[in-house]
Protein backbone atom coordinates (compact mmCIF):
# COMPACT_ATOMS: atom_id res chain seq x y z
CA UNK A 1 0.00 0.00 0.00
CA UNK A 2 1.05 3.83 -0.45
CA UNK A 3 1.50 4.72 2.70
CA UNK A 4 0.06 7.92 4.07
CA UNK A 5 0.13 9.29 7.93
CA UNK A 6 -3.10 8.19 9.60
CA UNK A 7 -3.39 12.32 10.93
CA UNK A 8 -4.23 12.97 6.75
CA UNK A 9 -7.29 10.87 7.10
CA UNK A 10 -9.12 12.57 10.32
CA UNK A 11 -10.55 14.54 8.06
CA UNK A 12 -11.97 12.26 5.69
CA UNK A 13 -13.26 10.21 9.04
CA UNK A 14 -15.55 12.89 9.75
CA UNK A 15 -16.36 13.31 6.17
CA UNK A 16 -17.66 9.80 6.21
CA UNK A 17 -19.37 10.34 9.64
CA UNK A 18 -21.28 13.28 7.71
CA UNK A 19 -21.71 11.91 4.63
CA UNK A 20 -22.84 8.06 6.00
CA UNK A 21 -23.78 8.20 9.29
CA UNK A 22 -27.00 9.36 8.31
CA UNK A 23 -27.61 6.12 6.53
CA UNK A 24 -29.45 2.76 8.19
CA UNK A 25 -26.84 0.17 8.99
CA UNK A 26 -28.69 -2.96 10.01
CA UNK A 27 -27.70 -5.31 12.75
CA UNK A 28 -26.98 -9.19 12.20
CA UNK A 29 -25.66 -8.00 8.87
CA UNK A 30 -22.28 -9.33 6.84
CA UNK A 31 -21.04 -5.72 5.65
CA UNK A 32 -18.66 -6.94 2.67
CA UNK A 33 -16.16 -3.84 1.81
CA UNK A 34 -13.79 -3.05 -0.41
CA UNK A 35 -10.57 -1.77 0.04
CA UNK A 36 -8.14 -0.12 -1.81
CA UNK A 37 -5.82 -2.48 -4.40
CA UNK A 38 -2.49 0.18 -3.90
CA UNK A 39 -3.44 3.57 -2.82
CA UNK A 40 -4.78 3.91 0.24
CA UNK A 41 -6.84 7.00 -0.85
CA UNK A 42 -9.02 5.16 -2.68
CA UNK A 43 -11.33 4.35 0.34
CA UNK A 44 -14.95 5.15 -0.28
CA UNK A 45 -16.26 7.11 2.73
CA UNK A 46 -19.35 4.73 3.50
CA UNK A 47 -16.33 2.26 3.72
CA UNK A 48 -14.55 4.19 5.85
CA UNK A 49 -17.80 4.45 8.19
CA UNK A 50 -18.62 0.98 8.33
CA UNK A 51 -15.33 -0.28 9.44
CA UNK A 52 -15.94 2.44 12.22
CA UNK A 53 -19.26 1.09 13.63
CA UNK A 54 -19.31 -2.75 12.82
CA UNK A 55 -18.98 -4.91 15.73
CA UNK A 56 -15.89 -7.03 14.42
CA UNK A 57 -13.86 -7.15 11.01
CA UNK A 58 -13.32 -10.64 9.23
CA UNK A 59 -10.07 -10.28 7.39
CA UNK A 60 -7.83 -12.32 4.87
CA UNK A 61 -4.72 -11.06 7.47
CA UNK A 62 -5.59 -9.91 10.38
CA UNK A 63 -2.36 -8.31 10.54
CA UNK A 64 -2.29 -6.81 6.80
CA UNK A 65 -6.04 -5.29 8.04
CA UNK A 66 -4.99 -4.12 11.36
CA UNK A 67 -1.93 -1.68 9.92
CA UNK A 68 -4.80 -0.77 7.53
CA UNK A 69 -6.95 0.47 9.56
CA UNK A 70 -4.42 1.90 11.85
CA UNK A 71 -3.50 4.14 8.57
CA UNK A 72 -6.93 5.53 8.81
CA UNK A 73 -6.90 6.39 11.87
CA UNK A 74 -9.36 3.27 13.16
CA UNK A 75 -8.37 1.21 16.19
CA UNK A 76 -9.78 -2.32 16.56
CA UNK A 77 -8.56 -4.49 19.06
CA UNK A 78 -7.61 -8.23 18.39
CA UNK A 79 -10.99 -9.69 19.53
CA UNK A 80 -12.63 -7.56 17.11
CA UNK A 81 -10.53 -8.94 14.30
CA UNK A 82 -11.31 -12.48 13.19
CA UNK A 83 -9.06 -14.47 10.27
CA UNK A 84 -10.74 -16.03 7.56
CA UNK A 85 -9.12 -17.12 4.62
CA UNK A 86 -8.77 -19.58 1.82
CA UNK A 87 -8.08 -22.30 4.25
CA UNK A 88 -10.37 -21.56 6.93
CA UNK A 89 -13.57 -19.87 5.12
CA UNK A 90 -15.92 -22.72 5.53
CA UNK A 91 -15.26 -22.80 9.13
CA UNK A 92 -14.51 -19.34 9.99
CA UNK A 93 -17.68 -18.86 8.21
CA UNK A 94 -19.62 -20.37 10.80
CA UNK A 95 -18.22 -18.16 13.61
CA UNK A 96 -18.91 -14.84 11.43
CA UNK A 97 -22.43 -16.64 11.78
CA UNK A 98 -22.39 -17.03 15.14
CA UNK A 99 -21.85 -13.34 15.64
CA UNK A 100 -24.64 -12.44 13.36
CA UNK A 101 -27.01 -14.47 15.20
CA UNK A 102 -25.99 -12.18 18.45
CA UNK A 103 -27.13 -9.50 16.45
CA UNK A 104 -23.71 -7.92 15.29
CA UNK A 105 -22.59 -6.21 12.38
CA UNK A 106 -19.78 -7.81 10.56
CA UNK A 107 -17.35 -6.36 8.12
CA UNK A 108 -15.67 -8.67 5.23
CA UNK A 109 -12.32 -7.71 3.79
CA UNK A 110 -10.19 -9.09 2.09
CA UNK A 111 -6.12 -8.12 1.55
CA UNK A 112 -7.00 -5.83 -1.10
CA UNK A 113 -10.03 -5.23 -3.99
CA UNK A 114 -13.35 -6.49 -3.49
CA UNK A 115 -13.89 -9.72 -1.98
CA UNK A 116 -15.06 -12.40 -3.77
CA UNK A 117 -12.89 -11.88 -6.65
CA UNK A 118 -10.21 -13.65 -6.85
CA UNK A 119 -9.91 -13.31 -2.90
CA UNK A 120 -11.74 -15.42 -0.08
CA UNK A 121 -15.32 -14.19 0.80
CA UNK A 122 -17.54 -15.94 -1.79
CA UNK A 123 -17.98 -18.95 0.13
CA UNK A 124 -18.50 -16.80 3.47
CA UNK A 125 -21.74 -14.64 1.63
CA UNK A 126 -22.89 -18.65 0.80
CA UNK A 127 -23.11 -19.58 4.05
CA UNK A 128 -24.08 -16.07 5.87
CA UNK A 129 -27.50 -16.04 3.03
CA UNK A 130 -28.12 -19.74 3.59
CA UNK A 131 -28.52 -18.97 7.04
CA UNK A 132 -30.77 -16.36 6.42
CA UNK A 133 -28.96 -13.44 6.90
CA UNK A 134 -28.32 -9.99 4.96
CA UNK A 135 -25.56 -9.35 3.12
CA UNK A 136 -24.76 -5.76 2.55
CA UNK A 137 -21.85 -4.70 -0.43
CA UNK A 138 -19.98 -1.51 -0.49
CA UNK A 139 -18.04 -1.50 -3.81
CA UNK A 140 -14.91 0.40 -4.30
CA UNK A 141 -11.78 -0.47 -5.67
CA UNK A 142 -11.27 -3.77 -8.15
CA UNK A 143 -7.92 -4.47 -10.74
CA UNK A 144 -10.65 -5.94 -12.88
CA UNK A 145 -12.32 -2.81 -13.43
CA UNK A 146 -9.52 -0.58 -12.97
CA UNK A 147 -7.80 -1.79 -15.79
CA UNK A 148 -10.50 -2.44 -18.50
CA UNK A 149 -11.03 1.54 -17.96
CA UNK A 150 -7.84 2.08 -18.94
CA UNK A 151 -7.64 -0.36 -21.96
CA UNK A 152 -10.02 1.39 -24.54
CA UNK A 153 -12.19 -1.47 -25.34
CA UNK A 154 -13.61 -0.38 -28.56
CA UNK A 155 -16.83 -1.59 -29.22
CA UNK A 156 -16.74 -4.58 -31.93
CA UNK A 157 -19.17 -6.73 -33.73
CA UNK A 158 -21.67 -8.04 -31.29
CA UNK A 159 -18.95 -8.64 -28.70
CA UNK A 160 -19.19 -4.90 -28.11
CA UNK A 161 -16.99 -3.99 -25.39
CA UNK A 162 -18.14 -7.01 -23.02
CA UNK A 163 -15.62 -9.00 -21.08
CA UNK A 164 -15.16 -11.69 -19.35
CA UNK A 165 -12.94 -12.32 -16.29
CA UNK A 166 -10.85 -15.27 -16.32
CA UNK A 167 -8.97 -14.54 -12.98
CA UNK A 168 -5.49 -16.54 -12.53
CA UNK A 169 -4.79 -19.16 -15.43
CA UNK A 170 -3.61 -22.52 -13.91
CA UNK A 171 0.37 -23.15 -13.17
CA UNK A 172 0.87 -26.02 -14.23
CA UNK A 173 2.69 -25.19 -17.79
CA UNK A 174 0.08 -27.83 -19.91
CA UNK A 175 -3.00 -26.62 -18.31
CA UNK A 176 -2.23 -23.23 -18.63
CA UNK A 177 -0.83 -23.71 -22.48
CA UNK A 178 -4.73 -25.43 -22.81
CA UNK A 179 -6.41 -22.56 -20.97
CA UNK A 180 -4.80 -19.62 -23.13
CA UNK A 181 -5.39 -21.84 -26.50
CA UNK A 182 -9.38 -22.08 -25.36
CA UNK A 183 -8.95 -18.30 -25.08
CA UNK A 184 -8.19 -17.92 -28.64
CA UNK A 185 -11.55 -18.76 -29.52
CA UNK A 186 -12.63 -16.78 -27.29
CA UNK A 187 -14.55 -13.06 -29.33
CA UNK A 188 -14.99 -11.31 -25.84
CA UNK A 189 -11.94 -9.39 -24.02
CA UNK A 190 -10.49 -11.25 -21.33
CA UNK A 191 -9.53 -10.12 -17.80
CA UNK A 192 -6.45 -12.19 -16.10
CA UNK A 193 -4.78 -11.37 -13.40
CA UNK A 194 -1.37 -13.25 -12.14
CA UNK A 195 1.62 -13.05 -9.68
CA UNK A 196 5.00 -12.06 -10.36
CA UNK A 197 6.64 -15.20 -9.96
CA UNK A 198 4.48 -16.76 -12.66
CA UNK A 199 4.09 -13.35 -14.92
CA UNK A 200 6.86 -14.81 -17.54
CA UNK A 201 6.07 -18.19 -17.91
CA UNK A 202 2.08 -16.79 -18.79
CA UNK A 203 3.60 -14.00 -21.25
CA UNK A 204 5.05 -16.84 -22.65
CA UNK A 205 1.89 -18.66 -23.27
CA UNK A 206 0.15 -15.75 -24.41
CA UNK A 207 2.48 -15.10 -27.34
CA UNK A 208 1.05 -17.73 -28.93
CA UNK A 209 -1.85 -15.40 -29.60
CA UNK A 210 -0.07 -13.70 -32.23
CA UNK A 211 -1.09 -10.15 -32.95
CA UNK A 212 -3.88 -10.35 -30.62
CA UNK A 213 -3.73 -7.01 -28.29
CA UNK A 214 -2.83 -7.65 -24.56
CA UNK A 215 -2.59 -4.74 -22.13
CA UNK A 216 -0.72 -5.18 -19.63
CA UNK A 217 -1.71 -3.41 -15.79
CA UNK A 218 1.37 -3.44 -13.50
CA UNK A 219 1.06 -1.94 -9.51
CA UNK A 220 -2.35 -0.29 -10.55
CA UNK A 221 -2.69 2.76 -8.28
CA UNK A 222 0.39 2.47 -7.12
CA UNK A 223 3.68 4.57 -7.25
CA UNK A 224 5.03 2.94 -9.91
CA UNK A 225 2.05 2.03 -11.94
CA UNK A 226 2.67 1.12 -15.22
CA UNK A 227 -0.02 0.21 -18.28
CA UNK A 228 1.18 -0.83 -22.00
CA UNK A 229 -0.96 -2.03 -24.77
CA UNK A 230 1.39 -4.58 -27.12
CA UNK A 231 0.59 -7.62 -28.97
CA UNK A 232 0.78 -10.74 -27.88
CA UNK A 233 3.96 -11.86 -29.54
CA UNK A 234 5.45 -9.20 -28.12
CA UNK A 235 4.59 -9.54 -24.45
CA UNK A 236 7.51 -11.80 -23.88
CA UNK A 237 9.66 -9.05 -25.00
CA UNK A 238 8.00 -6.44 -22.88
CA UNK A 239 8.54 -7.82 -19.66
CA UNK A 240 12.25 -8.47 -20.89
CA UNK A 241 13.63 -5.60 -21.74
CA UNK A 242 13.68 -4.01 -17.89
CA UNK A 243 13.80 -6.12 -14.89
CA UNK A 244 11.48 -4.16 -12.83
CA UNK A 245 8.43 -5.15 -15.05
CA UNK A 246 8.35 -8.49 -13.60
CA UNK A 247 7.58 -7.18 -10.19
CA UNK A 248 4.60 -6.27 -8.38
CA UNK A 249 1.28 -7.52 -9.19
CA UNK A 250 -0.50 -7.63 -12.46
CA UNK A 251 -3.95 -7.52 -14.23
CA UNK A 252 -4.25 -8.10 -18.18
CA UNK A 253 -6.67 -7.66 -20.46
CA UNK A 254 -6.74 -9.83 -23.99
CA UNK A 255 -8.35 -7.86 -26.14
CA UNK A 256 -11.03 -8.97 -28.75
CA UNK A 257 -10.73 -11.27 -31.14
CA UNK A 258 -10.64 -8.90 -34.38
CA UNK A 259 -13.21 -9.81 -37.20
CA UNK A 260 -11.46 -10.64 -40.16
CA UNK A 261 -12.58 -10.10 -44.04
CA UNK A 262 -13.17 -14.26 -44.57
CA UNK A 263 -15.62 -13.56 -41.81
CA UNK A 264 -17.96 -11.16 -43.42
CA UNK A 265 -17.71 -13.18 -46.59
CA UNK A 266 -18.70 -16.27 -44.96
CA UNK A 267 -21.70 -14.46 -43.05
CA UNK A 268 -23.12 -12.88 -45.85
CA UNK A 269 -22.95 -16.12 -47.94
CA UNK A 270 -24.54 -18.01 -44.61
CA UNK A 271 -26.77 -14.86 -44.77
CA UNK A 272 -28.14 -15.04 -48.43
CA UNK A 273 -29.21 -18.80 -47.56
CA UNK A 274 -30.79 -17.67 -44.21
CA UNK A 275 -32.88 -14.64 -45.94
CA UNK A 276 -34.88 -17.23 -48.11
CA UNK A 277 -36.19 -18.76 -45.22
CA UNK A 278 -36.32 -16.76 -42.18
CA UNK A 279 -37.22 -13.47 -41.11
CA UNK A 280 -34.62 -10.68 -40.83
CA UNK A 281 -33.76 -10.61 -37.44
CA UNK A 282 -33.53 -14.53 -36.98
CA UNK A 283 -31.52 -14.84 -40.12
CA UNK A 284 -29.14 -12.55 -38.96
CA UNK A 285 -28.94 -14.07 -35.31
CA UNK A 286 -28.10 -17.24 -36.84
CA UNK A 287 -25.75 -15.86 -39.51
CA UNK A 288 -23.86 -14.43 -36.67
CA UNK A 289 -23.05 -17.63 -34.54
CA UNK A 290 -22.39 -19.78 -37.06
CA UNK A 291 -20.12 -17.60 -39.14
CA UNK A 292 -18.72 -15.40 -36.14
CA UNK A 293 -19.27 -12.30 -38.44
CA UNK A 294 -20.39 -9.17 -36.03
CA UNK A 295 -24.38 -8.79 -35.61
CA UNK A 296 -24.45 -5.48 -36.69
CA UNK A 297 -22.85 -5.59 -39.99
CA UNK A 298 -24.84 -8.87 -41.16
CA UNK A 299 -27.98 -6.88 -39.99
CA UNK A 300 -26.97 -3.52 -42.41
CA UNK A 301 -26.24 -6.40 -44.90
CA UNK A 302 -29.72 -7.66 -44.74
CA UNK A 303 -31.08 -4.62 -44.94
CA UNK A 304 -28.92 -4.25 -47.94
CA UNK A 305 -29.76 -7.61 -49.57
CA UNK A 306 -33.60 -6.85 -49.15
CA UNK A 307 -33.55 -3.88 -51.02
CA UNK A 308 -31.89 -5.62 -54.55
CA UNK A 309 -33.84 -6.17 -57.16
CA UNK A 310 -35.33 -9.71 -58.07
CA UNK A 311 -34.41 -11.36 -60.99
Amino acid sequence: MTSLAPASFGAALQAARDAAGAQHYPQATLYVVATPIGNLADITLRALHVLQIVDAVACEDTRHTQSLLRAYGIERTSAQLMALHQHNEAEAAQAVIARLANGERVAYVSDAGTPGVSDPGARLVAAVREAGYRVLPLPGASSVTTLVGAAGLVATGDAGSAFVFAGFLPSKTGERDAAVLELADEPRSVVLLEAPHRIEALARALATLGERQITVGRELTKQFEEIATVTAAALPDWFAASRDRTRGEFALVLHPKPATADDGVEGERVLRLLLAELPVKSAVRVAAEISGAPRNALYDAALRIREEPND
